[in-house]
């Protein structure tokens, strides 16, 4: 393994650890989580399992529908898969508790900055998109659709289920659906991001 690749493994874990932290603070804020959590909150409360036991329960079941996509996975995507939702867990027992709106308003919009800034470092590591990005791009090439309009669906669809099985379903929710295109576009420009020429 050259010099090259730890470089990138370790930008990729840490984006990784980042990202975790980043979630925990959307989820315990408690003012409203992402659609795709939204659906892994539902599942936990289903199971009885924590959240990020959850979230990797996802990770398996959006990368087992990348086989007939024929979308392969890179070491990026099983690490991702894997590693968010056990950093999660983990950083979980560390934030602070607290019982005032605006300071968990301002947790939440922190961890939503902070998942932007996560996704453009591990992105930038380039060893293989995440579980829900693969979806995306195997849907559109299959369906023929716009990114947009995949990505639309699959949001309304894993909000539904999640809301229905318990995930909570608030203004931070249209927050967060609102700013991370914004917040995203920012994050990879700074990590100085160069996607791959289309074939």
């Amino acid at each position: 393994m050259n010099f090259a690749m730890i470089r990138r493994l370790l930008r990729l874990n840490i984006g990784l650890l980042i990202y975790g932290l980043a979630v925990s603070m959307v989820v315990n804020a408690k003012v409203g989580i992402p659609p795709w959590d939204v659906f892994a909150q539902g599942i936990s409360i289903q199971l009885n399992t924590s959240y990020g036991v959850a979230s990797i329960i996802v990770s398996v079941i959006v990368l087992l529908f990348w086989i007939p996509l024929k979308v392969k996975p890179g070491i990026g995507s099983i690490m991702n898969a894997i590693l968010i939702g056990l950093w999660a867990d983990f950083w979980t027992q560390y934030l602070p508790k607290m019982d005032f709106y605006w300071g968990n308003l301002a947790m939440f919009l922190l961890g939503t900055c902070t998942v932007a800034f996560a996704t453009g470092l591990y992105i930038t590591s380039n060893l293989g998109s995440g579980p829900r990005d693969g979806l995306i791009l195997g849907l559109t090439k299959r369906l023929g659709w716009k990114v947009w309009q995949i990505r639309t669906v699959i949001e309304v669809l894993v909000l539904s289920i999640g809301w229905v099985m318990g995930g909570q379903v608030r203004e931070g929710t249209l927050i967060f659906a609102i700013t991370i295109g914004y917040l995203m576009q920012i994050s990879l420009k700074f990590f100085k991001y160069k996607p791959a020429a289309a074939k």
